[in-house]
């Protein structure tokens, strides 16, 4: 298996639910900004709308960072409208929807389960050059966190603008940084 990893995204071209409205998105909306490509394996579920929550709860901060939130399962765009309408949590959701039913999106990600017609739970940091910076695929019954995901995020934003850096284990914002060496070696 090849990595994602610095790779550019693959195009395609779908319907979305967000803000009331049906909106199309491609991969040139992710692009000249971050990004976050958050698949689930389906709407009206168990874990997936407590992850859609825990996102939605966090929202404001993801904009803070100039980040947009597309979250993608091979439902439809009108499924997404429905569960949108009949759910408190899905309710509170401002960003994207995606609807993948030709499974196009799921494919390019490479988080696609033929055999079950769903996408993993997969997690892509997409920066502004329309490049995928981190990726996180978790097993169907493992839910993820908006906290460590703003984490990262902030940590990939850090050393692109300070491209000599690198951000150590469970780094957070403001704390120091390493710059790889030969002084370091064997140091750490």
């Amino acid at each position: 298996m090849h990595t994602l990893i610095n790779t550019a995204i693959l195009p395609f071209k779908a319907q979305a639910f967000k803000g009331g409205q049906f909106v199309e998105v491609t991969e040139a909306t992710l692009k000249g900004k971050w990004s976050v490509v958050f698949f689930y394996p389906a709407d009206f579920t168990f874990v997936c709308p407590t992850e859609l929550g825990d996102l939605a709860d966090n929202y404001s901060e993801f904009q803070k960072l100039g980040v947009d939130i597309y979250a993608v399962s091979t439902d439809t765009h009108f499924t997404h409208k429905a569960w949108h309408d009949t759910s408190d949590t899905i309710r509170k959701i401002q960003y994207a929807l995606v609807g993948d039913p030709t499974h196009v999106i799921s494919k390019n990600f490479g988080v696609y389960i033929e055999e079950a017609g769903i996408a993993e739970r997969g997690t892509f940091v997409i920066n502004p050059e329309g490049k995928i910076q981190i990726i996180e695929i978790n097993a169907g019954n493992i839910g993820r966190n908006a906290e460590e995901l703003l984490r990262k995020i902030k940590a990939a934003q850090y050393v692109a603008k300070n491209p000599n850096e690198v951000c150590p284990a469970k780094w957070k914002e403001g704390e120091k940084t390493l710059k790889p060496g030969l002084d370091l070696v064997g140091k750490i």
